[in-house]
């Protein structure tokens, strides 16, 4: 049996998120983290795409690129650069999410569902991303809903 994940919401607003990885799994992690109030800094030699709101630093990560965050992701595509930026997360006490090794994580993104002044976050057990995305998105639909059932 997969463990069960603890929904924590938290407010993000003005704390700082270091996001190492420019690729696409950095960048919707810093998008997310960004649309919830976070001041995210994405550190990567490149980005694969122009982000709003992100600030960018264009190199690859160094030892000292997390003091004073709250959060950190490292989604590069180098596991050894992940393993090194959770050593650093932990020695800091940093919460850190790994994108590339679920069991290094101290928190995890659900499927974020946004929608008329509500947002909710789903998380399945890691076996099956498909339903996870699936369910996510009914759910969505049902939040965007502007018609009333009474």
């Amino acid at each position: 049996m997969a463990n069960k994940r603890f929904p924590l919401f938290v407010d993000l607003t003005g704390k700082r998120a270091v996001v190492v990885g420019g690729g696409t799994v950095g960048l919707r992690r810093a998008e997310a983290l960004a649309r919830f109030g976070a001041e995210v800094t994405v550190i990567s030699p490149v980005l694969s795409r122009r982000a709003e709101g992100i600030c960018h630093v264009a190199r690859p990560y160094a030892a000292g690129d997390l003091r004073g965050a709250y959060l950190a992701v490292a989604a590069a595509d180098d596991p050894a650069v992940n393993g090194t930026v959770g050593r650093e997360a932990r020695r800091l006490g940093v919460l850190f999410n790994r994108s590339d090794c679920p069991a290094d994580c101290d928190f995890f993104f659900p499927a974020l569902c946004e929608g008329d002044g509500m947002v909710a976050g789903l998380a399945g057990d890691g076996t099956d991303h498909g339903r996870t995305a699936r369910t996510a998105k009914i759910i969505r639909k049902i939040l965007n809903n502007s018609e009333d059932d009474a």
